[in-house]
């Protein structure tokens, strides 16, 4: 079953901004967002849950250096994208 990914104004501002700084990252973004919706555990996502601060949060990787965090509502199968960016903007 596939996912339902929520786009709130607040992660489109920003990754409207991201894709302005890395248009170059464009395809690979677009493919972790289609595979996020297929199945969010694929490995190659590298999904995995954050700590401290950032507890109850998830966060999957577009590449080795950027990262897209979110918030997986399990039981309605929806995945709320919350933020877009290097490991330390996310982080």
């Amino acid at each position: 079953m596939a996912y339902k990914l929520i786009y709130p104004e607040s992660y489109l501002r920003r990754a409207r901004k991201f894709i302005k700084k890395h248009p170059e990252l464009i395809g690979q973004y677009q493919k972790s967002l289609e595979l996020l919706e297929i199945n969010p555990h694929h490995p190659s996502l590298r999904l995995h849950p954050l700590q401290g601060k950032l507890a109850g949060l998830h966060s999957i990787s577009i590449n080795i250096s950027y990262r897209i965090s979110l918030e997986m509502v399990i039981s309605d199968q929806e995945i709320i994208l919350i933020n877009i960016g290097t490991h330390d903007e996310v982080y």
